[in-house]
């Protein structure tokens, strides 16, 4: 389990907004759909899913009780009324057949085994009922990715991650579509999709470091981790440095898998 910063996140996350909301607009949603947003974060994409659908509702599930506290407070459930929130793990979803589409956004790339998530989204879906997932896929930040690991070997760094596993998997087409198949979904669509991804300088990167690769950082007493930081930013800028409009780009890999259960 990560702790999450969530208003951090909120302010650090329009790259995730905007991509999902390109998502949302896939879906071909009716305005009447019963909607599972799994991993929901702050539910600003959740919300606009709810407002997309105003004869139906959305639930937004997330294990961060964080998250879901700050999407509460955002998108209060008196003004809200077809959208809730719920605090709940991906990998036991505990729903009998109440949804009409389960979404995900940028969230899956956290978890290792998949199969068990299909298979809850399986029994939560009424048939006919599709899922649209998007998630980091194979490739995904390999340069971030990189600059991090050799890092961590180095030897100011490498005593805070004996035993350090990444927390993120990134998966390609073969092995979705394999574990689609045996949670019983037919597949519609598996694509590894390029993304990028930019951020406003030196200070929106590392705010979008400190967001989401927060579990590097936590491993770091904190009196050091913004020497690491800086070590990052150092590295990422004098080989990817900002371009004439002070942004910096990141190549991004989005794994968007589409499936029905009939």
């Amino acid at each position: 389990m990560h702790k999450w910063d969530a208003r951090d996140y909120r302010q650090s996350s329009g790259a995730q907004l905007k991509w999902g909301r390109e998502l949302i607009a896939k879906l071909g949603l009716q305005g009447v759909e019963h909607v599972l947003d799994i991993g929901c974060g702050d539910g600003k994409v959740t919300a606009e899913i709810a407002a997309s659908v105003p004869g139906g509702y959305v639930t937004g599930i997330d294990s961060s009780t964080e998250m879901i506290a700050t999407a509460r407070e955002t998108f209060p459930p008196d003004k809200y009324r077809n959208l809730r929130f719920m605090v709940m793990d991906a990998l036991e979803l505990n729903f009998e057949a109440k949804f009409d589409v389960a979404f995900s956004n940028a969230v899956l790339h956290w978890v290792e085994d998949h199969r068990p998530v299909l298979s809850g989204v399986h029994r939560c879906l009424r048939s006919p009922g599709k899922i649209l997932f998007q998630m980091g896929g194979k490739g995904n930040a390999t340069a971030i990715m990189n600059i991090i690991l050799a890092l961590l070997v180095q030897p100011g760094w490498r005593d805070y991650f004996i035993d350090f596993e990444s927390p993120y998997h990134f998966y390609g087409i073969e092995e979705y579509g394999k574990w689609l198949k045996e949670t019983g979904f037919i597949t519609h669509r598996i694509e590894l999709v390029p993304k990028d991804m930019t951020q406003p300088g030196r200070e929106g990167l590392a705010s979008w470091l400190r967001t989401t690769w927060h579990p590097f950082f936590n491993r770091i007493e904190p009196a050091r981790q913004q020497e690491f930081m800086d070590q990052v930013l150092d590295a990422y800028l004098k080989e990817y440095p900002a371009d004439a409009a002070g942004l910096v780009h990141m190549d991004m890999v989005r794994l968007e898998v589409e499936a029905e259960k009939t």
